[in-house]
C-alpha cells in the first residue's frame, strides 16, 4: 500500500511559547465571491517542533503527520527565513 502525498503549508511563526510547539499563521488573497475585492484570510496551525528552534516571525514550512496532541497535527519541516 502505497502513502499518500501530505500537505504542506508555509507561514509565518507567531507563537513559539509552549514547549516543543509553535503556531504557525498561513496568510492567504481570496476574492470575495460577490464584490469582487481581494479579503487576506489567515489559518492557524499548532506545529510540532522537537528542538524548539523557531522563534516568532520565523518563515516555516509545515507538513501535515499523525495527530500529536489534541489540536497538534502538523510538524516542522524545515525554516525557510528567519526573522530579522
Amino acid at each position: 500500500m502505497e502513502r499518500k502525498l501530505r500537505k504542506e503549508r508555509v507561514g509565518l511563526v507567531t507563537s513559539n511559547k509552549m514547549e516543543k510547539t509553535i503556531v504557525v499563521a498561513e496568510t492567504k488573497k481570496q476574492k470575495h465571491p460577490f464584490y469582487g475585492k481581494f479579503v487576506l484570510k489567515t489559518k492557524k496551525y499548532t506545529a510540532h517542533d522537537e528542538n524548539n528552534e523557531c522563534n516568532e516571525g520565523d518563515t516555516v514550512r509545515i507538513m501535515e503527520t499523525r495527530p500529536l496532541s489534541k489540536n497538534k497535527r502538523w510538524r516542522l519541516v524545515e525554516i525557510i527565513e528567519r526573522a530579522k
